[in-house]
């Protein structure tokens, strides 16, 4: 078995990039709000951002989802279930103490508990492991049930917290007990849907931040956020809204960056009710068990139209749940076509000639142009015979209604967090419980998938791992477990004497904002 060892010299100076002379504060206007301080409560974009400027893994990922040294400087394979992790030894907390093996096991064992109640945890990127060990200070040794090739795009989930807050609860860290990571920021305050405020930490491992302090302002209202930014009340924003793209590129005091994204946006339907709250056929009962009517309803959707029209050409056409250039991407499954006389006759075959009743909902701060998006998506629906109702929420309210199935069809959003097919596969279609598909909020259920799936994650050989992905992948769009929409594409807006690279995961990381 070959071995992987990367040298942090390597990464170090691959991502060293000079400070300016003198360090200054920054104001960051972000999209969505942070939910959790909690890194391993809840999987869910904002507070995966938010979690990187003050945490660690023993991996991290960069810019392109690619897996890079963090407070692990090397690892090898021991045997095909068990892998060694030499660790950093210039690493601090930040309170003062030194990070050590101890701290790897404490965070690894903590994963659980921080599940407890959670949306979407991260007990699935743990669950492959059985035992967590140090045989010394600074090198660990992580037991799997089976052979776990995406052990090291699983860690970099994981964010390492010190050993003694291990029982420390969710609801203590969003008080701000234990917000201690190793990252380049440190955690001074959070007021929940207004502002997190971070101050660099002069300790850390890599180069130094640029900024002394670093305010998080939240805008949920996206012409508030273009506002702050043109009159400079912020020096950046992420999630530029579409339509203010040209405006913001005008200005000659601001710069545009746009890059490719991995988050898609699909519709979930319930899959588990005979009678489901929102959609109701003639006989009471849930049109959206019947495959022909998924498939009627993808049908349904002019992709290229939503793309061109609401997204302002930011986004792509999907028919899976990868963008292409992701591992496990499959060439062969071709998003669906527009074709709603092919719609109607399908739900005419299922037994719905005159359509049925659905209300869709979706959040309405969440997404560009998530409102809008479902809106569009409804009169599609209702121009093949689908009496469709929508209705949108404050993602707040929303996504905590929809954990709890109360709706019956929904919009999400879900980022390819581990940097390839089986870290949103796993999450939004395995059959749920309590470590596997804690996303899968239309419950849908399919044994062979489960099964192909599980196969990939324990394939060693890349070309085969891959092949059983893209099996799984077929499956899944084959049922239309969830239908693919658009891949988003991410947006960020900075003073013209900055420069951000910009982020396929769509994180928002002052470290990486430099002045120029």
């Amino acid at each position: 078995m070959n071995f992987l060892k990367v040298a942090a010299v390597l990464a170090a100076s691959t991502l060293a990039i000079p400070l300016a002379s003198q360090a200054r504060d920054l104001t960051v206007g972000l999209a969505a709000t942070t939910t959790s301080m909690d890194p391993q409560f809840y999987v869910v974009g904002p507070n995966s951002a938010m979690a990187r400027n003050i945490f660690d893994g023993l991996v991290n990922q960069d810019e392109k989802q690619r897996i890079q040294p963090a407070l692990a400087l090397s690892w090898k394979t021991i045997d095909d279930t068990t892998w060694e992790f030499k660790l950093r030894p210039d690493a601090k907390f930040h309170d003062g103490s030194d990070f050590t093996a101890a701290d790897v096991v404490a965070s690894i064992k903590r994963v659980p508990l921080a599940s407890k109640n959670s949306p979407s945890s991260f007990a699935a990127y743990v669950k492959a492991i059985t035992e967590v060990t140090a045989v010394d200070p600074l090198t660990v040794r992580i037991k799997t049930a089976g052979p776990t090739p995406l052990l090291l795009n699983n860690l970099s989930r994981i964010a390492i917290l010190p050993a003694k807050v291990e029982n420390t609860t969710t609801e203590e860290m969003n008080s701000g007990k234990g917000v201690i990571g190793t990252g380049p920021f440190k955690f001074v305050s959070w007021t929940p849907e207004d502002n997190v405020v971070l101050a660099r930490n002069d300790a850390y491992w890599g180069e130094k931040a640029a900024w002394d302090k670093v305010t998080f302002k939240v805008f949920k209202n996206s012409s508030a956020r273009v506002a702050a930014m043109l009159s400079g009340d912020v020096d950046m924003i992420e999630s530029i809204p579409t339509a203010d793209t040209r405006k913001l590129q005008a200005s000659d005091q601001l710069k545009v960056v746009n890059v490719a994204g991995n988050r898609i946006m699909y519709l979930h339907m319930d899959q588990a009710r005979e009678v489901s709250p929102f959609a109701k056929g003639p006989d009471g009962k849930n049109p959206l068990l019947k495959p022909e009517v998924r498939r009627a309803l993808s049908l349904s959707i002019n992709r290229d139209a939503l793309v061109d029209r609401i997204m302002d050409g930011q986004g792509v056409p999907a028919g899976q749940l990868v963008p292409e250039g992701y591992f496990g991407y499959d060439p062969s499954i071709k998003v669906d076509p527009y074709d709603p006389n092919e719609a109607k006759e399908l739900l005419a075959k299922a037994g719905y000639p005159n359509g049925f009743a659905l209300t869709f909902h979706a959040s309405n701060d969440r997404y560009p142009n998530d409102s809008k998006v479902a809106q569009a998506i409804g009169q599609f629906f209702s121009r093949v015979g689908i009496k469709t109702e929508v209705a949108t929420l404050p993602g707040s309210v929303y996504f905590t209604r929809a954990s709890n199935l109360e709706f019956s069809f929904i919009m999400g959003g879900a980022a390819v967090e581990t940097g390839e097919a089986s870290g949103v596969l796993g999450p939004i279609l395995e059959t749920f419980g309590d470590k596997a598909g804690q996303g899968n909020r239309g419950r849908y259920s399919n044994p062979e998938f489960d099964k192909t799936l599980n196969e990939a994650r324990s394939t060693l050989d890349d070309g085969k791992r891959e092949e059983r992905l893209r099996k799984a992948t077929g499956i899944a769009m084959n049922d239309l477990g969830v239908i693919p929409v658009f891949y988003l594409a991410n947006t960020w807006a900075v003073k013209k004497d900055l420069t951000y690279p910009g982020r396929s995961d769509g994180y928002t990381l002052p470290y990486f904002v430099k002045p120029n």
